[in-house]
């Protein structure tokens, strides 16, 4: 039995398909194919339900699944310990971060920590909420700083801001007359979102769900000086962070009757061994940030 025999294994039952496990694990389909088969073999017991198109586990499977998770998990950790033991205060992070986050309180981070820790490289990746977390939950980001899963039981976390969204629209804006707005002022209004894979987005789709009300969405956008140049012309309205706008004169904002909060945080997956430079950044943002939420 080899390890990689057991890493093929459990790439196939997440994607339950081969094919896309051989193009996650860059192998061929065969080398997949016939390594489950010779685990199957030397194990005595079919892992795999292959009598319909799609393939499903068996209960001994399942049994495995769960016993080569633990050893993956511990090999990965021991390896992490090994590489880091010895290194201090040095290394490599693969940080997540949000655009939006991205624009307003990671620069302040990453300018303040490069300044005490310079032999820490960071290497930023730029995603939305959603798709931040299951990186981490898949190993990919050893950090992230998102804005905070109502559930996170696969997550440690590390609060560090706490904000809420605002409605935001052009300064002739008619919405710029009214002192309070709620869901029956907006509902029909031209609405510019972030794209799929952002907390963000889904926070107000959820909104306007509870009111039974589809939104107006006539544009989503990754890039939020996209978003805020056409709220500036009028061409319609958008949900933003409170910091994002705040000092941005082109654009007016208020608060909806029911106060949209969102709370920001570092977090990091349970049960993965940290690294010295993990541990590093983790510190850092406990005494410098924590007091903030």
């Amino acid at each position: 039995m080899e390890l990689r025999q057991l890493e093929y294994f459990q790439m196939v039952c997440k994607l339950k398909n081969i094919t896309r496990a051989a193009e996650k694990l860059h192998v061929s389909q065969p080398s997949i194919t016939n390594s489950i088969k010779n685990l199957e073999n030397e194990l005595g017991v079919n892992l795999l339900d292959r009598s319909n198109k799609q393939i499903c586990i068996t209960n001994e499977g399942e049994i495995f699944l769960k016993r080569i998770e633990d050893i993956l998990r511990l090999v990965d950790n021991t390896t992490s310990e090994m590489k880091d033991y010895g290194k201090k205060k040095k290394g490599l992070l693969r940080i997540g971060v949000p655009p939006m986050i991205g624009t307003f309180l990671f620069p302040r981070i990453f300018f303040e920590f490069r300044d005490i820790y310079s032999e820490i490289q960071l290497q930023i990746i730029e995603k939305g909420s959603i798709e931040t977390r299951n990186m981490i939950e898949n190993n990919e980001l050893d950090l992230a700083i998102i804005i905070i899963p109502e559930k996170y039981e696969d997550l440690d976390v590390l609060p560090i801001l706490k904000s809420e969204i605002l409605i935001c629209f052009s300064n002739d804006h008619f919405l710029n007359r009214k002192t309070e707005l709620n869901i029956e002022d907006i509902k029909n209004e031209p609405i510019i979102m972030l794209k799929e894979g952002f907390y963000h987005r889904q926070k107000i789709l959820d909104y306007f769900h509870q009111y039974k009300i589809e939104p107006n969405i006539i544009l989503s956008s990754n890039q939020l000086e996209t978003i805020k140049s056409i709220v500036s012309n009028g061409s319609g309205i958008s949900f933003l962070m409170k910091e994002i706008i705040e000092n941005d004169e082109r654009i007016a904002s208020r608060e909806l009757n029911k106060v949209l909060n969102i709370n920001i945080g570092l977090v990091w997956k349970k049960d993965r061994y940290m690294s010295n430079a993990s541990k590093t950044f983790i510190e850092f943002i406990l005494k410098s940030y924590n007091d903030n939420i």
